[in-house]
């Protein structure tokens, strides 16, 4: 065989070993990647709410009798005084003792009860003076800046809510006043001579709205039976059911994003209360969890959320950090490491694109929202990182950015 042939057999030899190689040759795995920044960064806590009407009131018959048909409906809009339902004494001579001795209880009931809404106005009062002395206080401070921010915005939230407090407690002393007077005319009306089919008026004790209608038809009624529910559906509160656990990072006047209500973006909101008392609920995988009730007050313009009802469902996501700068990255970049000690002080990882390889980091993760997670230290603001690092994938590791 000549020479010429041995050197174009062994040139395609070569040839055919070098795509054998080739062929067999590992490739660079293809990944998701992201860049880590640097921005404000909030850590939530999100939850499902509902919708409530913060002072609701029952009006009940304050004595046995033929309820006319109501005339009300639901959504019906009432002025305080307002003749809300009416009711035909019905009076039986063998029963007019014991309704006097019913009427006197009620009415002595009423009576108690202007001295409480009294009380709770007066101590109302002295928290409201509290409170705005304690927000002249501190904005004095913070403009010398002994203070943050954060504690500044804290008091004046204070303010408003001990304010609130007080229009409620305002409220329910008229709503104690208007039941001593409807005791009072009802046991009048007992006491005095035959009303020959005379109708008594139940007058609405406050403004709002009808929430609920208990009967429609007319028909008899006993004493104390309720007829109907109002309220004003401008002063409405969130109720949303937390996790024990997370609720001990609440503190009253946290930020509160509402979401999901029906209108287009995020309503404000402020925690006014952490209801001290948890409850033990069924979740829908059959596990009992321990929950607790949390009140957010609704500070967005009331023009935003007018359409709102009672008992509507929102979701609600409740800040319990806020940073102006922080080194953030996509929550989905990040995983535990092996030997990390536990979850309270764990040890995470991160792989960082590197010219083609991917390079194992061990950074500190500080809290994490929905999507991304702040992270202190081990990663630069700037730096590529693989987002949903494959199980297999090993420190070093040829890596290639997957095209969009």
């Amino acid at each position: 065989m000549k020479r010429s042939t041995w050197a174009v057999a062994g040139g395609g030899a070569a040839v055919a070993l070098g795509l054998v190689v080739w062929a067999f040759a590992p490739r660079p795995l293809e990944v998701e990647v992201a860049t880590v920044t640097q921005a404000a960064f909030k850590a939530t806590i999100d939850e499902d709410g509902k919708t409530r009407v913060r002072e609701r009131y029952v009006v009940a018959a304050p004595l046995a009798g033929q309820l006319l048909r109501m005339r009300l409906r639901e959504g019906d809009r009432v002025e305080a005084g307002a003749v809300v339902a009416q009711i035909v004494p019905v009076l039986s001579p063998m029963l007019d003792d014991r309704t006097q001795r019913d009427l006197q209880a009620r009415l002595g009931i009423a009576l108690a009860q202007v001295q409480r809404a009294r009380a709770r106005a007066d101590g109302a009062r002295i928290g409201l003076k509290q409170a705005l002395s304690e927000a002249a206080r501190t904005e004095q401070l913070a403009t010398q800046g002994f203070v943050s921010l954060t504690k500044l915005e804290v008091t004046r939230l204070a303010a408003e809510a001990a304010q609130k407090e007080l229009d409620a407690a305002l409220q329910e002393q008229q709503v104690a006043n208007h039941e001593v007077e409807q005791a009072g005319n009802a046991l009048r009306v007992v006491r005095g001579p035959q009303q020959n089919g005379r109708a008594f008026d139940l007058r609405a004790p406050v403004a709002g709205r009808v929430l609920r209608v208990a009967q429609v038809s007319e028909g008899a009624v006993a004493l104390g039976a309720p007829l109907l529910e109002l309220g004003d559906t401008s002063q409405q509160e969130i109720v949303a059911e937390l996790l024990t656990t997370d609720a001990l990072r609440i503190q009253p006047g946290a930020q509160v994003l509402v979401e999901r209500w029906g209108g287009t973006g995020a309503l404000d909101g402020t925690v006014r209360r952490v209801e001290p008392a948890g409850f033990t609920k069924v979740s829908a995988l059959g596990v009992e969890e321990q929950r607790v009730k949390v009140l957010i007050d609704i500070t967005s313009p009331a023009a935003r959320w007018a359409s709102l009802g009672d008992g509507y469902r929102v979701s609600v996501r409740v800040v319990t950090l806020a940073l102006d700068k922080a080194v953030q990255l996509p929550a989905s970049a990040v995983f535990p490491l092996p030997d990390s000690e536990g979850p309270g002080d764990a040890d995470f990882g991160v792989f960082r694109l590197d010219n083609g390889h991917a390079r194992l980091l061990r950074v500190k993760v500080g809290a994490r929202n929905g999507s991304m997670a702040w992270v202190p230290q081990g990663v630069d603001p700037g730096a590529t990182v693989i987002v949903y690092p494959p199980a297999g994938l090993k420190d070093g590791a040829r890596v290639k950015a997957r095209s969009v």
